[in-house]
């Protein structure tokens, strides 16, 4: 797979596949673009397909002031104007999915396609998901030589990556390490995190929507795809049977599918 890749004027790193109409992925707290890495070839077949890192994740600096979503949408759009993107198609995960749907919301995307979004979450339940992706966090400061030994190992990629992924072994040793990494990198995490509490998605958008949920996910339950449900009745809302909260580790066709069918809305 060949990736160019480039800094922007807004300090977003991103990869850049394909060609057609632009899809721009975006990515959960505390991962970086790779978590795109299984579909993007799928994608770049009909799409001119950009993954970024958002602010303070992956190669992408932290911003001077985080105001939470308000902060993630203003980066992303003027990433979009800077890069000539006009309402490009975009796709989210998790912390991305939230943001894919308040950027369709504010005008910014022709389409959204959000799986296991942020933003339909009890108090209780936002509690319970960041306290297991500290916990995740906490263990990326493990030293870097025993993770590389420790993901050479089933166990390791499972005790690890079990609660993000249905099969934690689809996952090469290589890709383990480079996600724990962006994890313990990601200088964003803490205000991502803290503004993350009293979020709630609660909008419209008037454009082709997709939530879609993986059966099996362990970080937001799939009761919250009912509350999405009720949220936004008019938008297309799809089970990913047998996935977890990345989805797409676990059936990139199955998620590339998805993602097409609303592009091509």
């Amino acid at each position: 797979m060949t990736l160019h890749s480039a800094p922007q004027r807004t300090h977003l790193h991103s990869v850049r596949k394909g060609s057609g109409a632009p899809l721009v992925l975006i990515h959960g707290i505390g991962h970086h673009w790779r978590a795109w890495e299984p579909v993007i070839d799928l994608l770049a077949e009909h799409h001119d397909v950009i993954a970024i890192d958002l602010p303070g994740f992956g190669r992408s600096p932290a911003p001077a002031e985080n105001r939470g979503m308000p902060s993630a949408v203003e980066a992303l759009a003027a990433y979009f104007a800077e890069n000539g993107l006009d309402r490009p198609h975009v796709a989210g995960n998790s912390l991305g999915g939230a943001i894919a749907l308040e950027l369709a919301a504010a005008g910014h995307a022709r389409s959204a396609t959000a799986l296991s979004p942020a933003g339909f979450c009890t108090p209780a339940q936002v509690r319970r998901a960041l306290s297991i992706l500290r916990g995740h966090r906490v263990g990326a400061f493990t030293p870097t030589p025993l993770l590389k030994v420790f993901y050479r190992t089933g166990f390791g990629k499972a005790f690890s990556f079990g609660w993000l992924v249905r099969d934690p072994g689809v996952l090469t040793a290589e890709r383990a390490l480079a996600d724990t990494l962006a994890l313990r990198g990601g200088k964003g995490f803490g205000a991502v995190a803290r503004h993350g509490r009293n979020y709630a998605f609660t909008v419209r958008p008037e454009v082709p929507v997709t939530i879609a949920w993986g059966s099996r996910d362990r970080i937001f339950l799939p009761v919250q795809a009912g509350v999405a449900r009720d949220r936004l009745p008019d938008a297309r809302h799809v089970t990913l049977d047998g996935c977890g909260h990345v989805p797409m580790s676990d059936d990139p066709a199955l998620v590339a599918g998805v993602i097409l069918r609303t592009t091509q809305r």
